[in-house]
């Protein structure tokens, strides 16, 4: 079950970086804005009913941001993806997203994060949490 889920998840992988060929004008635009516990983040994407891709800022408080392109598929009421960015004016970092639609919001998800062929992943025998999420994105324009 394991290795059936890490083999979809890179071919999931593989089709993303494969879908310059799509007619971007089908994506939606939309700017989401969440605020937990004084940071700031803004989550800038293109949408359509399979994919997203976008920007993704993290403000902390007094202390910098991380920046950086999130892009992934959509099934269902979940975006899931990665978020490749610099840490805070640091070096470059790769971690998995995964944000739930629900009330015309996005819930950002936490999980168990592991690494399979160097690339970081939700670990699939664990659930992803999206009750106690730090980041509760709404929509401020399309």
């Amino acid at each position: 079950m394991v290795k059936t889920f890490i083999v979809a998840s890179l071919l999931t992988l593989a089709l993303i970086s494969c879908n310059s060929k799509e007619n971007k004008e089908e994506y939606k635009h939309a700017v989401y804005r969440a605020v937990h516990k004084g940071d700031t983040a803004i989550l800038d994407i293109r949408i359509n009913n399979k994919r997203f891709f976008g920007r993704y800022e993290v403000f902390y408080h007094k202390i910098g941001k991380d920046s950086g392109d999130v892009r992934g598929d959509i099934k269902g009421d979940t975006l899931r993806g990665d978020y490749h960015f610099i840490a805070n004016g640091g070096s470059w970092k790769r971690i998995p997203l995964a944000l739930l639609k629900k009330d015309n919001k996005l819930f950002l998800g936490k999980g168990v994060i592991g690494i399979y062929f160097n690339l970081p992943l939700f670990m699939p025998d664990q659930p992803i949490d999206y009750n106690e999420s730090g980041f509760v994105f709404e929509k401020v324009k399309e």
